[in-house]
């Protein structure tokens, strides 16, 4: 069945773990406008990012291809628009396309297809994070910045509060006094910086969420929590090796529950706009988020490993040719949105995306299933000192470490990924079957030191080894336009 071309509001949003929503079946978090979307729409219960962490992320989004292939493997490396976006594809057929809010290119200057951007943020200078460049074992710390991030957690406003409103006021003057005038379809990008860190809520959504309330995270304890090696010198590099106050890490979780409540009622605004300028029953809505966020699981935080909290991403598609209530549990990526939002604005794919990775969901959403579907997704930035990559199936996921042990779980009877499987002699030919469909893929060894040798290029070009680990993280996240 194919679509009719409609307008499309895309809602995006950073860092939000996938179980931080009501209609994830979460007993605190209150979403009741994302609840609310998934019960008129469709929700994608096993949707992932193709790397979790927030510049590659996006590149990936945009060009609807892994972060490997455009060489964009870190912070340091935002996206250009020399690999066509879906906004090129857009464009270049007729359909206008506006963004509000958090892109995280390089610059408003480079073509990336997305020639009206308002309210944009991108990477610090042009740059990004220098920083995440060095990867290796037993660098110093000079600073533990993430760890400082955590203790800071509380009520209040931030700057990316602040700037969050602003996204939320510019998308709803659009919604009320542009598109309602447009004769033909559009696309609207309303993108957050929310409930990324700072971990600082504003106070009517933080004290939603009491602290003896929260959920502790599972896996927390040093005699809990899993020691492979790489995630050792992960949490080494954050300051975070050791166990935090059980009141510090309440006070965290809180206001990243309030955080998230924060978004949703932005979101909100957006959706009530759409409704009143009647635009609703021609536009279909697509929300999701870059990446998600550990928080405390497995004795990690932020992103950057491939656990559910971190490389799971929300997903909800609604509109009012499509389902309504629905839950689908294939396998999706972030790299869908490509082909999903060409087929949503009646845009056809040109030759030179014949090759790209993903499907439209739309298919999937209207029921067409797509049994044992396996997910990729790579990791070759902060804090990792290897590359490293997911397979995802219907049961299993499979990570692969270059030059250490990889970690298999069973999601189907183990969804905590409480339990690693990878030295059970019992799964050999599990992992054999992985490494196999891996190398199909890629050479895991050879991207990992085409990395690794570009990093150490641009930091060449930016003073050197020793001039970048000493100055630590200068800014510990993109400052927000136009924000004090």
């Amino acid at each position: 069945m194919s679509s009719e071309p409609q307008n499309l509001l895309f809602i995006m949003s950073d860092q939000h773990n996938r179980d931080m929503l009501g209609c994830s079946g979460h007993p605190i978090v209150k979403t009741p406008n994302l609840d609310e979307l998934a019960r008129q729409g469709v929700f994608f219960s096993n949707a992932y990012t193709s790397s979790p962490i927030c510049v590659p992320a996006r590149a990936s989004l945009a060009t609807g291809r892994y972060p490997h292939t455009i060489g964009a493997w870190d912070n340091a490396a935002p996206y250009t628009g020399e690999q066509a976006s879906w906004g090129h594809r857009l464009t270049e057929q007729g359909v206008p396309v506006t963004t509000i809010g958090k892109l995280h290119y390089r610059n408003t200057t480079d073509d990336t297809g997305f020639p009206d951007q308002r309210l944009p943020m991108h990477v610090s200078n042009g740059v990004g994070d220098l920083y995440t460049l060095v990867r290796e074992a037993g660098i110093p710390i000079k600073e533990t910045v993430p760890r400082k991030l955590i203790l800071g957690a509380g009520p209040g406003e931030s700057a990316y509060t602040k700037f969050d409103r602003a996204v939320t006021s510019r998308a709803v003057s659009y919604l009320r006094e542009e598109a309602s005038a447009s004769g033909k379809p559009w696309v609207l990008v309303v993108s957050y910086a929310c409930p990324h860190f700072p971990l600082i809520a504003p106070r009517e959504y933080y004290d939603l969420y009491p602290l003896e309330d929260v959920i502790f995270p599972k896996q927390y304890g040093l005699n809990q929590r899993p020691m492979h090696f790489v995630l050792e010198e992960y949490r080494r590099l954050s300051g975070l090796a050791d166990e935090l106050d059980e009141a510090d890490i309440r006070k965290a979780i809180a206001a990243y529950y309030g955080l998230c409540s924060f978004m949703d009622a932005q979101i909100g605004e957006v959706l009530s706009a759409l409704r009143e300028s009647g635009l609703d029953k021609t536009t279909r809505i697509i929300y999701t988020s870059d990446h998600g966020d550990a928080m405390g699981e497995h004795g990690l935080w932020f992103k950057s490993t491939m656990y559910e909290g971190a490389v799971g991403i929300p997903f909800i598609i609604a509109g009012a040719d499509l389902p309504k209530g629905t839950t689908v549990t294939d396998n999706v990526s972030l790299v869908d949105c490509f082909p999903t939002i060409l087929e949503s604005a009646g845009v056809q794919l040109k030759e030179e995306d014949s090759d790209l990775p993903g499907t439209s969901l739309l298919r999937l959403a209207r029921g067409e299933v797509a049994p044992n579907r396996t997910v990729f997704a790579e990791y070759h930035a902060a804090g990792s000192i290897t590359g490293f990559y997911m397979l995802r199936d219907e049961h299993y996921k499979y990570i692969h470490y270059v030059d250490y042990p990889p970690q298999l779980f069973n999601l189907k009877d183990d969804p905590d990924e409480l339990e690693d499987l990878a030295g059970d002699p019992s799964y050999e030919d599990v992992i054999r079957r992985f490494e196999e469909q891996l190398a199909e893929m890629l050479d895991p060894q050879e991207i990992n030191s085409k990395a690794k040798k570009d990093q150490v290029r641009r930091l060449n070009a930016h003073g050197g080894r020793e001039q970048i680990i000493a100055q630590g993280f200068k800014v510990p996240f993109t400052p927000a336009p136009g924000v004090p």
